[in-house]
């Protein structure tokens, strides 16, 4: 999401984007999805959670399912018009053609350099705390506090609960594409976005991630689980090397805007039920 303040500009536009940075990221859930709709979601979600629970060594199955809807959290962390902000700033320039693409090549390993290295910074740090709780691999109690953590989460998407969503409201600065080249803004952009927590939070799944690094009780898996959700994170922006427009992706993610937090949901349940069920059979 983009402000209108740049740098200089008068007390009424800083006055402006102190309020635009305030307004809280509202997440389209029981507004968009009908009762009915969100009780067979729920209900297909948790049938189907549950029963990976009778799949022979069901128990190998929970960091699998922890890596997937890591990355699957970071492809709905790009899955709305706010999110889409990240891919726009870092479109080549111009019209589309084979050659601009080429162009636009750096800019690209420069964002995914910036993901792997914020990543590195925040896996690092979970990594840290994992190893400084040291869970033992064999504790139970930390899949039962996950599935927990999961389907609380998946239920707020549905509108049945009110979490907190810890995150810093931070956006991006207008002409932010006219101050540096534009390997450099995708580098520097990749690094705010591999640390996760420095701008609007789209999915709840990333809380879901750091409580799963941290109680892993392996720093390699810590930062493996951030890495995961980072990529996830990164892979959309390579639709800047097809010919589609700005609006004409603006508007799909807007159309389905709902849809992504009815995928949010449905993971969340999904890997809590099978955690769940997991845990105690």
């Amino acid at each position: 999401m983009f402000v209108t303040a740049r740098p200089g500009a008068t007390d009424t536009r800083a006055t402006i984007a102190d309020e635009l940075r305030s307004v809280p990221d509202i997440l389209p859930t029981s507004r968009e999805l009908c009762t009915k709709s969100k009780l067979v979601l729920a209900s297909i979600a948790l049938a189907s959670g549950a029963g990976l629970a009778f799949v022979p060594g069901a128990r190998v199955l929970t960091w699998p399912l922890l890596f997937a809807i890591a990355f699957i959290g970071g492809l709905l962390s790009t899955w709305s018009p706010c999110g889409y902000s990240s891919l726009a700033t870092l479109r080549p320039w111009g019209s589309w053609s084979p050659q601009r693409v080429v162009a636009w090549v750096p800019t690209a390993l420069a964002h995914a350099l910036g993901y792997l290295l914020g990543g590195l910074v925040l896996g690092g740090a979970l990594a840290l705390a994992a190893w400084l709780i040291a869970v033992p691999a064999e504790a139970s109690w930390p899949v039962l506090v996950l599935a927990a953590l999961a389907l609380a989460y998946g239920l707020d998407q549905l509108g049945w609960l009110a979490l907190p969503y810890p995150q810093r409201k931070a956006q991006v600065p207008h002409d932010v594409r006219l101050r540096w080249p534009m390997w450099r803004i995708g580098l520097l952009y990749g690094f705010a976005l591999g640390l996760n927590f420095v701008t609007y939070v789209r999915t709840p799944i990333l809380y879901l991630v750091v409580a799963a690094a941290v109680l892993s009780g392996s720093p390699a898996t810590a930062i493996g689980l951030v890495l995961t959700l980072n990529l996830g994170r990164f892979l959309p922006l390579l639709i800047n090397a097809f010919p589609v427009s700005d609006r004409a992706v603006q508007r799909w993610l807007a159309e389905r805007e709902a849809a992504s937090v009815a995928a949010g949901a449905a993971a969340l349940l999904l890997v809590g039920a099978a955690l769940f069920a997991g845990a105690l059979a």
